[in-house]
Order: C-alpha cells, then sequence, then structure tokens
C-alpha cells in the first residue's frame, strides 16, 4: 500500500513538473526572424549567421530594394541600413546584435524596434580580420520616429 502511495506521489510530481515545464517553455518570445536583404551584400549573411548562433530560426528574403519595407513600417530613412529583420511585431535594422533583440523581444516596450545605422566596424556581420570595433549604439526607434539609446557597445573603458 505505502509503495502505492509513493509512486502516486512520484508520477503526480512528474506531471506537475511536466506542466510546469510546458507552460514555461510556451511563454518564452518567438525567435523567429524573417531578414530582407539585397542580392549584392555580403555582410548581411555574416549578420544572419550571427543571429542563427544564437538561437533565431531565419527566413532570409532577397529585395532589389529595402526603402519599401522600411517605410511601411515606420523606420525614418535616416536610420537605414543594409538588412532589415522582422521578429516579435519588430523591425530589426542593421547590424543589431542578438542580446539586444533578446531583450527587446523579452521588454516588449511599445516601439517599431531597432537599429543600428550605417555598418559599424566590429559590430555582428561587420568583424575585420584586425579587429576593429566602432563604438556604436543600438536605437530604439520609436513610434513617433525618435529614437533612444537601447544599448552602447564596444566602449572604451
Amino acid at each position: 500500500m505505502r509503495s502505492q502511495l509513493n509512486r502516486r506521489l512520484l508520477l503526480g510530481a512528474g506531471f506537475f513538473l511536466s506542466v510546469g515545464g510546458t507552460a514555461c517553455a510556451q511563454t518564452a518570445p518567438a525567435r523567429n526572424l524573417t531578414v530582407f536583404k539585397t542580392p549584392t551584400c555580403p555582410c548581411c549573411d555574416g549578420w544572419i549567421a550571427h543571429m542563427r548562433q544564437a538561437g533565431f530560426t531565419t527566413t532570409v528574403t532577397v529585395v532589389p530594394d529595402l526603402q519599401p519595407i522600411r517605410s511601411s513600417r515606420g523606420l525614418p530613412d535616416a536610420l537605414a541600413s543594409c538588412h532589415t529583420g522582422l521578429v516579435g511585431g519588430y523591425l530589426v535594422e542593421g547590424h543589431v546584435p542578438a542580446q539586444d533583440v533578446i531583450r527587446l523581444i523579452a521588454e516588449r516596450p511599445t516601439a517599431v524596434g531597432l537599429a543600428v545605422p550605417a555598418m559599424p566596424l566590429g559590430s555582428p556581420g561587420m568583424e575585420t580580420p584586425q579587429g576593429h570595433q566602432d563604438p556604436y549604439e543600438t536605437l530604439l526607434v520609436l513610434r513617433s520616429g525618435a529614437t533612444r539609446v537601447f544599448a552602447r557597445h564596444n566602449q572604451p573603458a
């Protein structure tokens, strides 16, 4: 009788833990990333590889012009870079580090998304053989078109 009770408790605890684990897994933000890029940009492939290494599932669409995608989602032209991503309802413009995107989809701010304007050396996909790293900022793009600093990278100590 006692062994049956212990077995029931053990099975009940296992069921509870498995359901709890499933619930936690379902609340994690999705990491499905759609990337739009032009056919002639090799650094975009480096950024896509960086995102895949960070656990993002990527779909790549090659287009002749990124401007219509950016403008339809509210990204000012001044923040444009060489590729545009969409993840979790947000736009990700340029060489944004994966950890910034992960933070974005976890915090879910009211915003268009993130941007790293231009193509700073040392950002994901823009690594150099010499290891040069320009300081740069990831900007949170608000719906008004205004920005605020979301993260700083490669800052001097």
